[in-house]
């Protein structure tokens, strides 16, 4: 798991992303450990390296971030069991909730090592996972870290609390989270980091939040949990506890800077102004809320309210070009016109994304720069047009998401080089096993 000491990528062009968007031609990245140590007019750079990466004339980006996954969802692939459902609660009861249920600590291993080789492919470095298992709750956050470890790619995790199972799993979902915010600290492993995680205010007692919160203040943690995905979440909340959703969670001091409130599909303005004064940052799932039918989250408007919007993909896909091109249709229909979005939409993906993530890791992400993460893609593209910085996002748009990603390096180590991947993991054996461990949960189901 070490990186490569120093690593030259070069032959490409450089789009460095961040606070300030550069493209740059002619231009050297050099990596020393996990970090970019500079940046610089490839002249510069004659010394010799301990390997050097050729990006074919390609395009540079920052490593893609997801915001928002559940990596265990990779075991749902092809499962026609599920009896089909009329509105969200039926989703989680006939699929999900009996999903979840039936998985083992062998499945939330190589539920996770399976999709993120696919995120290699996809150029997507960094996960911020939601995970949950609820009869087999104690270790899944560990094997689910094994997992990432050995793909090489970043990973926030968090376990999914909730009452919907009993107090006893309840009180395990607790204890899991504790314990691996613990272990993340205490080993300071670069690729891992932890949250607190929640399921939703529905699924949720006043005695399990409050408990969640204190044990949460205790480890300075920031939580990650569902926020008003479907407006029945409003409706329990107003009938169960004479409050609207983001009112309970500031009730029991969830919302913050270093927290996530996934979804918000059906938020007030006041409930927005409210993540906004506590800095809390949301996460949009437009492909999943589409799925799901339960609507599409106003993040134009939630963004004119200073509130930090960021993407993610509830484990439709790894593939974050893919989720922000749905994003942009999905706000243009919204707000009925096609003008409406465009760089809202960008700064979920490239700025927000970014902030969230370096804030979870303490350490710069989502662009190329000096001191920043040695988090790099390479993407087979050739610019039929333009390609400089005030048009490039159009390009990442509407042109970098039809190519292929060729190279993808993370901490410094390259993960796959043209195509091929070269971490220590035998892809064909891993989807095989994942086969056989899916077809018996589907079983099981």
């Amino acid at each position: 798991m070490v990186p490569t000491k120093t690593l030259l990528i070069n032959n490409g062009i450089i789009v460095t992303l961040g606070k300030k968007n550069h493209v740059l031609s002619g231009h050297s990245i050099l990596v020393n450990g996990g970090s970019i140590e500079s940046i610089a007019p490839s002249a510069e750079f004659s010394g010799s390296y301990d390997a050097v990466v050729d990006a074919h004339g390609g395009v540079m980006l920052p490593g893609f971030i997801n915001a928002h996954m559940h990596y265990y969802s990779t075991m749902a692939r092809g499962l026609g069991k599920a009896e089909p459902a009329s509105d969200f609660a039926g989703v989680l009861n006939n699929l999900w909730w009996r999903l979840d249920k039936a998985l083992t600590l062998e499945d939330c291993y190589f539920s996770t090592l399976v999709i993120l080789l696919d995120a290699i492919r996809h150029g997507t470095t960094t996960l911020i996972d939601h995970h949950a298992s609820p009869h087999a709750v104690t270790g899944s956050l560990n094997e689910i870290a094994k997992a990432a470890t050995i793909a090489g790619v970043r990973s926030c995790l968090c376990y999914e609390v909730s009452d919907r199972d009993g107090a006893g799993i309840a009180r395990q979902g607790l204890d899991e989270n504790e314990s691996f915010i613990r272990r993340c600290r205490e080993e300071r492993n670069p690729l891992l980091r932890a949250m607190f995680g929640l399921h939703a205010s529905f699924t949720l007692s006043d005695e399990t939040l409050e408990n969640a919160a204190a044990r949460g203040k205790m480890l300075n943690s920031g939580f990650h949990i569902h926020v008003a995905e479907a407006e029945s979440d409003q409706q329990y909340s107003e009938k169960h506890f004479g409050m609207r959703v983001v009112d309970r969670l500031q009730k029991f001091g969830i919302l913050g800077r270093d927290s996530i409130a996934a979804h918000c599909v059906h938020v007030s303005d006041r409930e927005m102004q409210i993540l906004s004064e506590t800095g809390t940052s949301v996460v949009h799932n437009p492909q999943s809320n589409m799925n799901n039918a339960v609507g599409v989250a106003d993040i134009v408007a939630m963004q004119k309210k200073g509130i930090r919007v960021g993407l993610g993909t509830d484990a439709i896909t790894v593939n974050m070009l893919e989720e922000l091109r749905a994003a942009l249709w999905a706000q243009h229909l919204l707000h009925r016109d096609p003008s409406v979005g465009f760089m809202e939409c960008v700064n979920t993906l490239f700025s927000s994304n970014a902030a969230i993530a370096s804030n979870i890791w303490g350490l710069p992400l989502g662009g190329l720069s000096e001191g920043a993460a040695a988090d790099v893609v390479i993407v087979n593209y050739q610019p039929p047009t333009p390609f400089v910085e005030d048009t490039v996002f159009g390009h990442l748009v509407f042109g970098i998401p039809h190519a292929s990603i060729a190279t993808t390096i993370v901490n410094g180590r390259v993960l796959m080089q043209d195509g091929e991947l070269k971490i220590d993991v035998d892809e064909k054996e891993v989807t095989a096993r994942s086969r056989e461990l899916a077809a018996a949960l589907w079983k099981r189901f």
